[in-house]
């Protein structure tokens, strides 16, 4: 207990972090507007990226919504953005915002059938390597024609539910208990050795499961949000983004899989680990127990839940709607139908994805900083004035890098809106213009799973309810990433080279 007033606010200050990473946010904050002042607010700019990039990768020291949104509000109140900036940055990426909103939302209220679903595969497939290639296949495919948030989001609902249910047995309680399986304290000794590897497990399986999300992601004109900017700048539709890409792309998703097969028979960088056999015995015993008292009801939820499936991926393939209105729909379908007209009940299916929307809108400010800083014009101009044959290899790279550290959807936006300005100006030909476009495109889809910071839908995982129950930390994500990085980028480069 605090026994002055001083030493309360100071425990108070970002709750339960350690006493370092709390003096190491307070050096920041005084030393940014001394050096906006001093070195000026380019280099400030850049130096508040790395301080944002550090609260990421100490993510599960304290959510990075407190400490980056400190950071950016710093940022906006020594001038080096503005809040009416800010507001373009945030309306500008509206449709990202009501996705996290509703279909993450909407996916909570399908647990049940995905639950099910995938309990089926992972009891019945017993090859390690054959069910990683399955998660990584499936994911790409599914992200080429739906949205890597709303696969990722897939991903987590799943891998909390195998987890809990064991994590529940290996505390010595019935499935039908209540349980906190974010504490290990009731676990029995002898289960310990067997949830680590089941964590081990499941962060492989999530990790080549991420990854697809951008090997599909990249393919098609609705796969990332970038995409179909790039798609509108260059007038192309969805067919024409397919073949188009196709040169780089395609050799690129054989690569990945052919890795994720690589990674699982040599169980480097933290894959391969097998599913223990006391965590199947488990799963299997629940899913019997589950089918066994399955009502009437549950079987009619069941089938509800499987048909706004299916309305869920013709509407977003066929994009009827914004994909978060999209998902407004899912979550009316699935509790009206389901009898789910409690409001704390549907409350509890926006917990998972409202702290992360207020962190990417945190995120936003990060951007606008970028953006009124002018922090990636320098590394744009030495692009376009390099010979024209090694500009869309050199354009791959410094897309590459730059998403690494920003966000990808931004790293797009601005190198697009640059090059179709050269392409307007008669600076560049029209095939040029399409071979630059190719290069943004790949630039920023492919080497961006280095790191969270890049695609939208590995920070959501790193930030999720899912990251500290099988440990994947900032850290351990970037290391799981590096072959995967080293093989798309190699790849994509070297396609980009050859073909475009």
């Amino acid at each position: 207990m605090a026994k002055t007033l001083s030493s309360a606010l100071t425990n108070n200050f970002l709750g339960h972090a350690p006493t370092w990473y709390k003096q190491a946010i307070i050096f920041f904050l005084i030393i940014n507007p001394i050096l906006f002042l001093t070195v000026g607010p380019y280099i400030t700019g850049w130096i508040l990226i790395i301080e944002f990039i550090f609260t990421l990768a100490m993510a599960l020291k304290c959510y990075p919504l407190q400490p980056g949104g400190l950071l950016a509000i710093e940022a906006v109140a020594i001038g080096m953005t503005s809040a009416e900036q800010v507001k373009v940055e945030v309306f500008h990426n509206f449709p990202v915002i009501l996705l996290l909103m509703f279909m993450v939302a909407g996916i909570y209220f399908m647990k049940d059938l995905l639950l099910f679903i995938f309990t089926k595969i992972l009891l019945g497939i017993r090859s390690k390597t054959f069910l990683s290639l399955l998660f990584c296949f499936v994911s790409a495919v599914m992200s080429a024609f739906l949205d890597a948030l709303t696969v990722t989001a897939v991903l987590i609902t799943v891998a909390v539910g195998f987890y809990s249910v064991f994590h529940k047995i290996a505390s010595g309680k019935k499935f039908h208990h209540d349980h906190d399986h974010g504490q290990d304290d009731e676990v029995y000794e002898y289960h310990r050795a067997d949830l680590d590897q089941f964590r081990s497990f499941l962060r492989s399986l999530i990790m080549h499961g991420a990854v697809g999300t951008a090997l599909g992601g990249v393919c098609t004109q609705v796969g990332e949000p970038q995409n179909l900017l790039i798609s509108q700048e260059a007038g192309w539709n969805f067919i024409e983004f397919v073949i188009v890409m196709a040169p780089v792309t395609m050799p690129v998703l054989a690569a990945g899989l052919l890795t994720c097969m690589f990674l699982e028979k040599t169980k480097w960088f933290g894959y391969g680990a097998e599913l223990p056999e006391s965590v199947r015995n488990v799963l299997e015993d629940f899913a019997a127990e589950e089918d066994a008292k399955r009502s009437l009801n549950d079987k009619a939820a069941l089938v509800i839940q499987a048909v706004a499936g299916l309305i869920l991926v013709a509407a977003l393939a066929l994009h009827l709607a914004e994909v978060g209105l999209i998902g407004l729909m899912i979550i009316v379908l699935l509790t009206a139908f389901n009898g789910v007209i409690d409001e704390h009940k549907i409350g509890h299916a926006f917990e998972e994805a409202l702290p992360f929307t207020a962190l990417l809108v945190v995120f936003f400010v990060i951007v606008a900083v970028i953006e009124a800083q002018h922090l990636f014009k320098p590394i744009t101009n030495f692009v376009l004035s390099l010979d024209v044959s090694a500009q869309a290899p050199a354009l791959f790279a410094a897309n590459g890098v730059l998403s690494m550290i920003s966000d990808n959807v931004f790293v797009a936006t601005v190198y697009i809106k640059e090059v179709k300005a050269a392409l307007t100006a008669g600076d560049i030909s029209r095939e040029h213009f399409n071979a630059l476009a190719v290069a943004i495109n790949t630039g920023t889809n492919l080497p961006s799973v280095a790191t969270p910071n890049g695609q939208a839908a590995f920070l959501f995982l790193l930030t999720s309810a899912v990251a500290p129950l099988i440990r994947l930390s900032y850290g351990k994500m970037v290391f799981m990433a590096l072959p995967y990085t080293l093989v798309l980028g190699s790849v994509g480069m070297a396609c980009v080279i050859m073909f475009i």
